[in-house]
């Protein structure tokens, strides 16, 4: 890990670093994701992971739109 400086808008990062806070995610991480994704570089998925989401996809979910549809497929 190396430690870089950047020249942002200040405007831009306030809002970002506060935009990170709300849905506690690093924006540094952001940054390295946003790098790796413009150059191309992709990482290997682990196993577990692959598992986990194929499970999660394969599960039974209700769509709802609003609170209200929420509301209905509870009381049936």
């Amino acid at each position: 890990m190396m430690l870089k400086t950047f020249n942002i808008n200040e405007m831009a990062y306030n809002e970002f670093s506060k935009f990170c806070k709300e849905h506690g995610i690093s924006m540094s991480k952001q940054a390295e994701m946003f790098i790796e994704s413009q150059i191309g570089i992709k990482k290997e998925v682990k196993p577990e992971y692959l598992k986990k989401f194929e499970k999660i996809m394969k599960g039974k979910y209700h769509k709802f739109n609003t609170v209200a549809e929420l509301r209905k497929s509870i009381e049936k």
